[in-house]
């Protein structure tokens, strides 16, 4: 019979975890990559790698872009246009910024 390995972790206030190094190992898992978990009906949890898919979306734009494709063509009388000095205005507030949205989170964020 093949040994079992144990380890512990601890949820934080807001339900949050930090994955063991050796579960880590085990799954092979990398920042960023995606945990899959199976509840079976005795209260068991099974957490395995999750499996990515050929091209990865984001589910909650996909989301978003459907509701917004859906309400356009319900209600197309609702569009407006943005005029130039809301525009302006927009550009005032963020021209200064620079977000790399595919930068890591650091070790405060994360």
């Amino acid at each position: 019979m093949p040994a079992t390995l144990e380890v512990e972790s601890t949820l934080t206030d807001r339900y949050q975890t930090t994955v063991p190094e050796t579960v880590r190992r085990a799954l092979r898992l990398s920042k960023r990559d995606k945990i899959h978990y199976t509840i079976r009906s005795g209260g068991e949890v099974v957490l395995t790698r999750a499996e990515v898919p050929e091209a990865e979306e984001d589910p909650a734009l996909g989301q978003f872009l459907d509701f917004l494709s859906r309400d356009i063509a319900r209600h197309p009388e609702r569009l407006q246009t943005i005029d130039a000095s809301l525009a302006e205005r927009l550009q005032w507030l963020v021209g200064g910024c620079e977000v790399d949205l595919d930068a890591p989170l650091s070790a405060d964020d994360e």
